[in-house]
């Protein structure tokens, strides 16, 4: 390799101690840069000079000793760093959004991830949402993009939002919901289900989206002499509303419209600030009618959404011990109707 390689290997290092000044301004979007500099020249250089794989591993000892207190030179992160370059050297508008990801996230999408929409997708939803490593793999698990592709979003946001409110809102809402976090694979009642979104509300606020501050489940509102208590109460500092979600472990019912949209008119005479927008819905359901849910809609008239949510298929053996089991789901239940007698 001779001398060509000394000039490669003096450049990589020149970009490397450059990268590190520029960090000090953007830490990740220089280290991005920097991996895709490095994939490229690797590509051109083994190109040009037909060299063979044996230079990805040279690369690597020899960064490794002029580098020694510096992470991301193995030779497993330089054939990474290869392979980004060369899965996003003809896509301006990927290369525009890797930049605002953490290396784990970029390698877990491009090695994983083959269609540029799908790509695109879990780019942007990782920025926005702010997915850790861990989610954004949950995510891609359970199909994330492929539900948000063939169930179509239903809500009534552009009639009882203004547009501006109307698209944000949309933005906000996903046709479903992964809950796969809750390692539930049998059916249970929607107070456990509840329980367990409450034990790891963080984690459910990572997948509601970007904004959503939590607080309380079973909020209680009143009408003269009578209680009414909504399951999940958030607000939203983008959309600056107070957002209610309600849980049901069955199907979509035309009558959970109608009772949601009561919830928002309590909601706004008697929680909503002046200063803030009309509060929204969202009901959280194990399975929807498309034109069921349309026909809902048309009689309501606070803004709110209907979307699915997914459980998990496969729960590790560990924890099936930890889920009741279908006598004692149907005892609590028992008790839950005597208690409202």
């Amino acid at each position: 390799m001779g001398k060509e390689y000394l000039t490669l290997l003096n450049e990589i290092k020149s970009r490397i101690a450059a990268a590190r000044i520029q960090a000090s301004r953007s830490v990740n979007n220089g280290l991005i840069q920097l991996y895709w500099d490095i994939g490229r020249s690797i590509i051109e250089r083994q190109e040009k000079y037909k060299w063979g794989d044996a230079v990805v591993e040279k690369l690597a000892n020899d960064l490794k000793e002029d580098f020694k207190s510096t992470f991301g030179f193995s030779v497993q992160n330089l054939w990474y760093m290869r392979q980004f370059y060369l899965e996003y050297k003809d896509d301006a508008i990927l290369q525009q959004l890797v930049g605002e990801l953490p290396w784990g996230h970029n390698i877990l999408i491009f090695s994983q991830i083959k269609d540029k929409k799908e790509r695109m997708y879990y780019l942007k939803a990782s920025a926005q949402m702010g997915w850790s490593r861990n989610v954004l793999l949950n995510q891609i698990k359970a199909g994330a993009y492929q539900y948000q592709k063939k169930i179509p979003k239903q809500h009534n946001f552009p009639k009882a939002l203004p547009g501006h409110l109307a698209e944000q809102a949309d933005e906000s809402l996903k046709s479903v919901y992964n809950l796969d976090f809750l390692d539930i694979t049998k059916p249970v009642l929607e107070r456990e289900l509840e329980r367990r979104l409450v034990e790891k509300v963080k984690r459910f606020m990572l997948e509601l989206g970007k904004g959503f501050s939590f607080i309380g489940n079973q909020y209680r509102l009143t009408l003269k002499d009578n209680e009414y208590f909504v399951d999940l109460l958030f607000y939203n500092r983008i959309l600056k509303s107070l957002v209610a979600v309600e849980l049901k472990t069955g199907k979509f019912e035309i009558e959970y419209a109608a009772k949601m949209d009561f919830y928002l008119d309590l909601l706004n005479e008697q929680v909503k600030l002046k200063d803030e927008n009309s509060s929204i819905g969202i009901i959280l359901c194990v399975k929807k009618d498309i034109v069921v849910v349309e026909y809902a809609m048309r009689h309501v008239v606070n803004p709110m959404g209907v979307a699915e949510y997914r459980l998990t298929a496969h729960p590790p053996k560990e924890l099936k011990a930890l889920l009741p089991s279908e006598q004692e789901m149907k005892t609590q239940l028992q008790n839950e109707i005597k208690s409202k007698k």
